[in-house]
């Protein structure tokens, strides 16, 4: 739930209205592709900037593999050589 509002937040940082951020957010985190808003069947995210692509990248990341998981892969706890 805190990773669709933060997801949602970061979006509409980048002027994209309130309806289409929590489209992007809600089918980044659920990885089912058409968002609501001016990114749904039609269209697709070519249109946003490079960072907000990065970002729902992310989010996908983050919907694909849980919290946890992308958590753990970011500490370098994890990739430290025993």
């Amino acid at each position: 739930m805190h990773s669709f509002i933060v997801g949602a937040l970061v979006f509409s940082m980048f002027q994209i209205d309130f309806q289409s951020a929590i489209g992007l957010s809600a089918s980044s985190l659920g990885n089912v592709g058409p968002a609501l808003g001016n990114f749904g069947p039609v269209n697709n995210y070519a249109a946003l900037p490079l960072l907000v692509q990065w970002w729902a990248s992310f989010l996908m990341l983050i919907g694909r593999l849980e919290l946890f998981t992308v958590l753990i892969l970011l500490t370098p706890f994890f990739w430290r050589n025993r």
